[in-house]
């Protein structure tokens, strides 16, 4: 039995209605997809973590070498294990969370923020072995269940148009539309698009990647032709990988000591709510988007997927990397017919391959690889269609669910918000006997969650 006969057997590829070149080019458009996070995750932390000896630089090099290795160890235990076409990495906003809050706006030793990152992973393997985490997952309501596809297509959209330029920050109205005809940024972002949409429409497989690359080459072609100077619409410079992490990995087990008790906890608790609620949006969502949950709305074997996360995070933060999460950029290679591990199985390939191509990835523009946010997060609206909009706890629910996230940046919030309102608007419309008591105690743990987050007591 050959190769291609082994992979295909083994992740029941066919079974799927699926073939090796379509998990092949599913993987290689979610890695082009949340490549970035190789460049952004290490510029982000690296504001927060100083080693004596070594410059900034030489800090996010070694960073990014952790960002690489957590990811494609999380990932092929995803492919491997859980057999989900689900990628996963150091994941944006808990980094920001980690460098911002944690680190500089409560003064903690990173080691010890590290530190609790790697209690958190060790938690979230333990609930998750006995299935505690799966047990959560299945009380949340089905408006929830249903809606986050949607929210999390709108996060993606506003994310994507965001690094693209096409919508900016406004002192008056919070965003407004960029200054498209007069950005190369944006202007070349509009082609990409065009190109891009127009390729899917007509059914092109591999239509994001192709958008993606075209975009990418045309930018570098007018860029050696002299129309826009490096930096413009290329990256200015091209980074070569640090290979000597020592002295990050392994700084968690310094962070162990010495720590403040209550101040410990509150941080080991916003990192584990965030990220658990950020990763159940993500597996539903993308797995709705993909057409793999059952009649309930819930994922089969979805603590499969759950312990990758569990690992992830823990490998992550041995590593020297913050809290390691399912992306929802893995709906991309959804969308391009991936259904299996096969297709992890690729992204893990190629963030391992990305340990000597970091100038490679690096030569992709940030506007480039966004494309596909923006694509995929048109596509996945479709979920709204999903919500029955004529009962009053799915509309309140569902809406919650799918505007809070894009509006406070954040899948868990809008997670959050969904959950709370649910059991209350069931029992406004005289059906609290169909409220489930794991529901009511769900909703109360958010409302606390909610507090914290917003008390200023993290600050």
């Amino acid at each position: 039995m050959g190769t291609g006969e082994r992979l295909r057997s083994y992740f029941a590829v066919e079974r799927e209605g699926s073939d090796l070149r379509t998990e092949a080019i599913a993987g290689i458009t979610t890695f082009l997809a949340m490549s970035y996070i190789i460049l952004v995750n290490p510029v982000i932390l690296a504001e927060a973590i100083a080693i004596e000896g070594y410059s900034t630089v030489d800090v996010q090099q070694m960073i990014a070498i952790a960002t690489i290795l957590s990811a494609f160890v999380a990932t092929l235990v995803m492919a491997v294990y859980a057999r989900r076409p689900f990628a996963l990495a150091p994941g944006m906003g808990l980094n920001a969370f980690f460098a911002f809050t944690v680190v500089l706006g409560l003064g903690i030793p990173w080691q010890t923020a590290l530190a609790a990152v790697f209690v958190e992973g060790l938690i979230f393997i333990a609930i998750t072995a006995v299935g505690a985490r799966k047990y959560v997952i299945e009380l949340f309501p089905e408006p929830v269940k249903f809606s986050v596809g949607a929210g999390i297509g709108i996060f993606l959209l506003f994310i994507g148009l965001q690094e693209m330029q096409l919508v900016v920050a406004d002192e008056s109205t919070l965003v407004a539309l960029g200054d498209i005809a007069a950005s190369p940024v944006a202007g070349l972002g509009v082609l990409g698009l065009a190109v891009t949409f127009v390729l899917w429409a007509r059914g092109i497989k591999g239509a994001i990647v192709i958008g993606i690359v075209a975009t990418t080459l045309f930018g570098w072609a007018l860029t050696f032709a002299g129309v826009f100077e490096r930096g413009v619409v290329t990256p200015e410079t091209l980074a070569s990988p640090q290979y000597d992490i020592t002295p990050l990995a392994g700084a968690f087990l310094d962070g162990l000591g010495n720590v403040d008790p209550l101040t410990f906890v509150l941080v080991v608790f916003t990192f584990f709510f965030v990220d658990f609620f950020d990763t159940a949006g993500t597996l539903i969502g993308v797995s709705q988007f993909g057409g793999f949950l059952d009649e309930e709305g819930d994922l089969p074997e979805i603590e499969k997927p759950l312990m990758a996360d569990a690992i992830g995070t823990t490998v992550g933060a041995m590593l020297g990397t913050s809290t390691v999460t399912t992306y929802i950029e893995s709906s991309t290679g959804v969308e391009e017919g991936g259904r299996t591990g096969l297709t992890a199985l690729v992204v893990a390939g190629l963030f391992l391959i990305a340990l000597v191509a970091v100038p490679l990835i690096a030569a992709i523009p940030a506007y480039a690889s966004y494309i596909a946010l923006v694509v995929v997060g048109i596509i996945m609206l479709q979920g709204v269609l999903d919500v029955d909009w004529n009962d009053p706890a799915w509309a309140v629910s569902g809406g919650l669910t799918i505007t809070v996230m894009p509006l406070t940046y954040s899948i868990a919030n809008g997670l959050a918000a969904g959950i709370v309102a649910y059991p209350v608007i069931k029992s406004a419309v005289g059906d609290a006997e169909e409220v489930r008591p794991g529901q009511w105690l769900l909703a109360a743990a958010l409302v606390g969650y909610f507090y914290v987050q917003t008390s200023g007591m993290l600050l």
